[in-house]
């Protein structure tokens, strides 16, 4: 797996693989808009307590922490750089999953989806 970067004053710890973001770049293409980049955060949720967010977002906001992969913007929101730190998103495309994938060393534990952890 490698990760294509560029780091910027105020930056986070997330990790996009090649891969991944060649994946958004292709969904940027087909929406058809070059102000939109991917949003990750956390937010209580789901049945290990945190759910990850993952989506594409116009605005940035006061506080938000810019990594730049290759052309591909991944922000991240301050409360949630420390639950992120150090995350891998890549992209499976094969017969037992496809979507986005986040490692998350941080995550003590998750529920069998993989969507919530703790």
């Amino acid at each position: 797996m490698t990760t294509t970067e560029q780091t910027s004053t105020d930056t986070h710890g997330v990790q996009l693989t090649d891969v991944a973001a060649s994946k958004v770049k292709s969904l940027l293409d087909q929406e058809g808009r070059d102000d939109l980049r991917l949003r990750v955060g956390v937010q209580p949720g789901g049945c290990s307590g945190l759910i990850y967010q993952l989506y594409f977002d116009e605005r940035t906001l006061d506080g938000d922490l810019v990594r730049d992969y290759d052309g591909v913007e991944v922000v991240v929101d301050r409360m949630s750089a420390p639950y992120l730190e150090g995350a891998t998103i890549d992209f499976a495309d094969t017969i037992e999953k496809q979507g986005f994938t986040i490692d998350n060393p941080n995550a003590g534990s998750s529920c069998a989806c993989g969507d919530s952890f703790s």
